[in-house]
């Protein structure tokens, strides 16, 4: 069976390409596709990948300005010649799904959420833009390809319930839900009494709230420590009591310390799935959270954490002295945790490619080519 991976850039290391790890562990010859590529930003292990990216890499200040290309990139991954390969396995949260495969040939894509900046968060990224009247027009023509295109995948995989649901608002279709890998190895426990401070770790943009964590922490004057940098910095180091430290980005290694030894973990946003939520609870640390999103699949609500149920400073603030009060076994945050391992990942994605070729040969297909991948997963 020839299998290709494909992805909307390769560029930095993230949730998303944790997953992509995971899929090139399963299929070690598949090529991968996709849109620009930056070796230098990727763990070792990535960077003697067969990676294929598309006419984008030649074009100047692509790589490094990825998200100004968006209206070409339909096109990029359209270019992209994939006859040869009997399953396409796409990992998308822009235009990687947009590829076009042979009639008989397997494409599942493992969708991080439809592109939010065309759906749910458009408003947000343009409210207030002076090129808003600009940026309409473009944003409409995506929204209308990222709709078309999505009749090209043949089954849809979620990360979390919050995407499935935005997968059939948008898309009108079904999803299996795989939660995305995470290496709860690398974060162990330390054994120790938790010490006196609260920890967030996030990229400083504003659809992540942090600024909730930094004013609840100031109104509480609990000592709170942010990891992480971004365009909201300044204004959240402006919010910021003395009690709060920003400390910028951290080598994993120290990050993985703090989640050890910290009270809780604060994570505010709305998210997809969270990652960084399931790492704290590995490290078996409890988790306040915003009772929305990818949260309701990580967080149990007064055994590994609480949720709080408005995105505001007060109700955050409440959520944290709530958990002062409650008794948070670290055991159960940590076999919480393991229930989202990279081996879990791959068993789980591995059986919904096996029911989508057997689906298949069911329905009666008797091309050679879906018998012999059948075959061969």
């Amino acid at each position: 069976m020839r299998v290709a991976l494909v992805t909307d850039w390769l560029t930095s290391f993230g949730g998303a390409e944790r997953v992509l790890m995971e899929l090139h562990r399963l299929f070690p010859e598949a090529p991968l596709y996709t849109s620009v590529y930056d070796p230098s930003g990727l763990p070792p292990e990535m960077q003697g990948w067969d990676v294929r990216p598309s006419f984008l890499q030649r074009v100047p200040f692509a790589r490094s300005h990825r998200q100004a290309f968006l209206p070409v990139m339909p096109l990029a991954f359209e270019q992209f010649d994939l006859r040869e390969f009997d399953l396409v396995i796409s990992g998308s949260s822009a235009c990687a799904k947009g590829v076009i495969t042979r009639p008989d040939a397997l494409h599942l894509c493992y969708c991080h959420t439809p592109c939010r900046y065309l759906w749910d968060l458009y408003h947000d990224y343009t409210g207030g833009s002076r090129a808003r009247a600009l940026i309409a027009p473009v944003a409409h023509w995506l929204r209308v390809w990222d709709r078309v295109s999505s009749d090209r995948v043949d089954h849809f995989v979620a990360n979390s319930r919050e995407v499935a649901g935005r997968i059939r608002k948008h898309y009108r279709r079904e999803a299996d839900i795989v939660h995305p890998p995470v290496d709860v190895e690398r974060i162990q426990p330390n054994g120790a009494p938790p010490e006196d401070f609260y920890l967030t770790v996030s990229r400083l943009v504003s659809y992540k709230r942090i600024d909730l964590a930094v004013q609840a922490a100031t109104r509480l004057g609990r000592r709170l420590i942010v990891v992480g940098d971004g365009p909201e910095r300044a204004r959240l180091e402006a919010l910021a009591g003395p009690t709060v430290e920003l400390v910028g980005y951290l080598p994993d290694r120290e990050v993985a310390e703090l989640l050890a030894r910290c009270r809780a973990f604060l994570f505010p946003g709305h998210e997809d799935f969270g990652i960084a939520a399931v790492e704290a609870q590995a490290a078996g640390r409890p988790v306040v959270a915003f009772g929305r999103g990818g949260a309701l699949d990580s967080v149990v609500d007064g055994k590994t954490g609480v949720l709080f149920e408005e995105q505001t400073v007060a109700d955050l603030a409440e959520a944290m002295l709530e958990l002062e009060r409650t008794e948070i076994d670290p055991d159960i945050c940590r076999a919480n945790a393991e229930r989202f391992g990279a081996a879990r990942f791959r068993d789980q994605i591995s059986a919904v490619i096996e029911r989508q070729l057997e689906g298949e040969l069911r329905r009666g297909t008797s091309e050679p080519a879906l018998e012999r991948r059948a075959g061969r997963v």
